[in-house]
């Protein structure tokens, strides 16, 4: 008879902990899993999820301008922000029950409450103790706001979920995907929208050309963008109306301001300096190949040690842990060729390289780029464009990077990632026929480089 009271013990029910937690029970383990706020952690709650539906009612506004020219006459159409909250809330409290279930139907103890680390084997949650062989931590990360005067007038993505009411006039602060997102989602529906960033274009990591792209783009949408900009404080006047000045003195109003600059991981107050869990510079918890800690009872996997901050890299790193702990299996995470989307209006899909990237692994490269008014909007009045572009390391004939600017960028660079990950070249690409009439055809049509 074991020692402990359960051979895992995990800390946060989001994405990994869950996984890694049903997983293991699966494969035999007694395993329990405590969280404090809202199962199915940041993705479910306020996440991916709520920030997808939100994605879908902001662009049906243009859905039904652009129906116009195929000779739909919808007539007034009035959007109603609560009925968009209230649904959304019936949405994630159904997917929370669906979580509940699963952890239930694998065997998993469910614990409401908070957990902290007492020593290398024992937690505390609500005044209990209670010992595991390993303990995992999965607490993920939380929207970051800096110290700026009148920082309590500022919301986070977090709070944007739950609004009472649309302002009329919003300023986003932030050049990272959740910025960018969110600027189309309030000035989708109908919101005076302005984003603010500190640097010359947002998306940083982003290929070069595909960040251009999108900026032009929302541009054209009417959302207005304002590179090297920062706010220094932030009032309230007597209307109840916010007033930002910025670094430069200019004064902006709106009814809301909201700051999307990064999140932070969520490691204070946990006990870790009890056993003293080494975190790196950003507070995110440092762990080896195996999401060990340097305490070796002690594991962490997902965004809590700010690696690659995914859902589904989390899902993965719970898996392949579970089953190195208790299935016998020693496989890693590949962290090569992840695909990943924004979903800006218009979404971005990236796999791959960006051209930054490869020119410095390669000595030599090709570019095969591609701009066109997708066929949806041929019989609308909208100008916007769909952008492509193939990387090819020109050595071995192989597709390094594969960047796209339009609509289901997502949904169509998901199949393109497979297809990197087999090792395809620009030969196989060329070789496949493409499904006509569709967008996506056009990656395995494009014969010519760019000349550089």
């Amino acid at each position: 008879m074991s020692e402990y009271r359960y051979d895992l013990f995990v800390i946060g029910a989001g994405s990994g902990g869950v996984r890694a937690a049903r997983m293991s029970s699966g494969l035999g383990a007694h395993v329990a899993i405590a969280e404090d706020r809202y199962l199915g952690g940041t993705c479910v709650n306020v996440g991916c999820v709520p920030k997808k539906l939100f994605v879908y009612a902001s662009h049906l506004s243009e859905e039904i301008e652009n129906a116009r020219g195929f000779g739909w006459s919808i007539g007034n159409s009035n959007f109603d922000w609560s009925t968009l909250i209230k649904n959304k809330n019936t949405e994630i409290k159904r997917l929370n029950g669906v979580y509940k279930k699963l952890l239930d139907n694998t065997g998993v103890e469910t614990i409401h409450g908070r957990a902290t680390i007492v020593d290398e084997h024992t937690v505390e949650v609500e005044g209990q103790q209670i010992t595991a062989e390993r303990i995992l931590v999965a607490t993920g990360g939380w929207p970051s706001i800096p110290e700026i005067h009148g920082k309590e007038h500022i919301i986070s993505s977090n709070e944007a979920f739950f609004l009472e009411s649309l302002p009329e006039k919003i300023i986003i602060v932030g050049g990272g995907y959740i910025a960018v997102e969110f600027a189309g989602i309030f000035h989708g529906l109908g919101v005076d929208t302005t984003l603010l960033y500190r640097g010359p274009l947002f998306l940083r990591g982003f290929d070069e050309d595909i960040r251009r792209a999108l900026a032009d783009e929302m541009q054209k949408k009417g959302i207005k963008i304002k590179f090297n900009s920062n706010i220094s404080e932030i009032e309230k006047n007597n209307d109840e109306q916010l007033i930002a000045t910025l670094e430069d003195g200019e004064r902006l109003d709106a009814g809301q301001i909201m700051y999307a600059t990064g999140r932070t991981p969520v490691t204070n107050n946990l006990g870790l300096e009890k056993v003293s869990i080494v975190l790196d510079k950003d507070n995110a918890i440092k762990v080896n190949d195996q999401y060990q800690t340097n305490v070796p009872s002690i594991y962490a996997i997902g965004d809590v040690t700010n690696r690659v901050n995914l859902t589904p890299v989390a899902l993965a790193e719970g898996m392949v842990l579970a089953k190195r702990l208790f299935g016998n299996e020693d496989k890693d995470v590949d962290y090569e060729n992840i695909p990943t989307c924004v979903f800006s209006q218009p979404n971005i899909g990236t796999v791959g390289l960006t051209e930054e990237e490869a020119r410095e692994k390669y000595d030599d490269i090709e570019l095969y780029k591609s701009s066109f008014r997708p066929m949806k909007l041929s019989l609308s009045d909208s100008d916007e464009k769909t952008f492509m572009k193939l990387i090819v390391d020109k050595a071995s004939d192989l597709v390094v990077g594969v960047h796209m600017l339009g609509p289901d960028a997502g949904e169509i660079i998901q199949g393109i990632g497979i297809a990197l990950k087999a090792g395809a070249t620009k030969k196989v690409f060329d070789s496949t026929i493409g499904i006509h009439p569709t967008a996506a055809e056009e990656f395995v049509t494009m014969r010519d480089p760019v000349k550089e």
